[in-house]
């Protein structure tokens, strides 16, 4: 079963927001991943909510990704580029972006 392990790169860690989002994300693919810490008893799923936020995964944190089935690679690649961002940093406004084209 392919894995990868990333640092969670969020202030807050996997905490209200940037759960919410990992857990979207996860949703929306077509393998089942789950998510584990050096220190959790067991791999979570990674669509899970309160599964994730049980981890307790601090910025800073390695954690543990495992995928099964057609399309895994590509799923923990996805997932993993996704923790590795902090998730708290407010999105670059559609002004902004502009701005830094002229």
């Amino acid at each position: 079963m392919p894995e990868r392990t990333v640092v969670v790169g969020s202030a807050s860690g996997l905490h209200a927001r940037p759960a919410a989002l990992f857990v979207a994300a996860a949703a929306k693919l077509a393998v089942p991943v789950t998510i584990r810490t050096e220190t959790s008893k067991k791999p979570v799923p990674a669509k899970s909510m309160l599964g994730v936020l049980s981890l307790g995964a601090k910025q800073g944190t390695p954690v543990t990704l495992e995928a099964s089935g057609d399309g895994a690679e590509a799923a923990l690649a996805e997932l993993a580029d996704l923790l590795a961002r902090d998730l708290d940093a407010p999105e670059p406004a559609a002004a902004d972006l502009d701005a830094s084209d002229a």
